[in-house]
């Protein structure tokens, strides 16, 4: 049993990485598509936008967050990693969570007040996606170390029960 769960470690990096980037990029494209709503230009055309950023956010890029997230989740336990980077991490993922919300958020009151809506400049929510997804790349890839940092020892080791499998120190 210890062989099939570590040969799975990389289907769920595989998972990790491939949700992140449609998660990402969905969060990243979507601020585009919101700033080309005008209610004001043809009826048709409006309404393919709304319907083209509603099925974005809710068939595409929130399915993505929930994997992204639960690979990652189960990532963290099979390979035991309770490192300080890996909470700074999370700290930056929750910033992209807000994120996604917020986006979510203009996606919904585009399709119910569209008389009161004027296309949102994307700067705003592309510099809310992009600056966790920077730190987020810049965490993974350098690792550090934060020997400045103490973080307390309950935080750094796995407390409760135990996974019912061995995981690798």
């Amino acid at each position: 049993m210890l062989e099939w769960i570590f040969a799975t470690i990389p289907l769920f990096k595989v998972a990790h990485i491939a949700a992140l980037l449609t998660w990402c990029g969905g969060l990243l494209a979507l601020p585009l598509m919101l700033s080309r709503h005008d209610p004001n230009g043809f009826a048709e055309d409006y309404r393919k936008i709304r319907h083209a950023t509603h099925n974005v956010y809710t068939l595409v890029v929130t399915p993505a967050a929930v994997l992204a997230v639960i690979a990652g989740t189960w990532l963290i336990f099979l390979r035991g990693v309770f490192v300080p980077w890996l909470f700074a991490k999370l700290a930056f993922v929750v910033l992209l969570v807000v994120a996604h919300v917020w986006i979510g958020h203009i996606v919904v009151k585009v399709a119910e007040l569209p008389e009161d809506h004027n296309p949102p400049r994307p700067v705003l929510p592309l510099l809310a996606v992009s600056v966790p997804v920077v730190a987020i790349l810049i965490l993974v890839l350098a690792k550090p170390a934060f020997d400045g940092v103490r973080f307390p020892d309950w935080l750094l080791e796995p407390r409760g029960g135990q996974l019912p499998f061995e995981v690798p120190s």
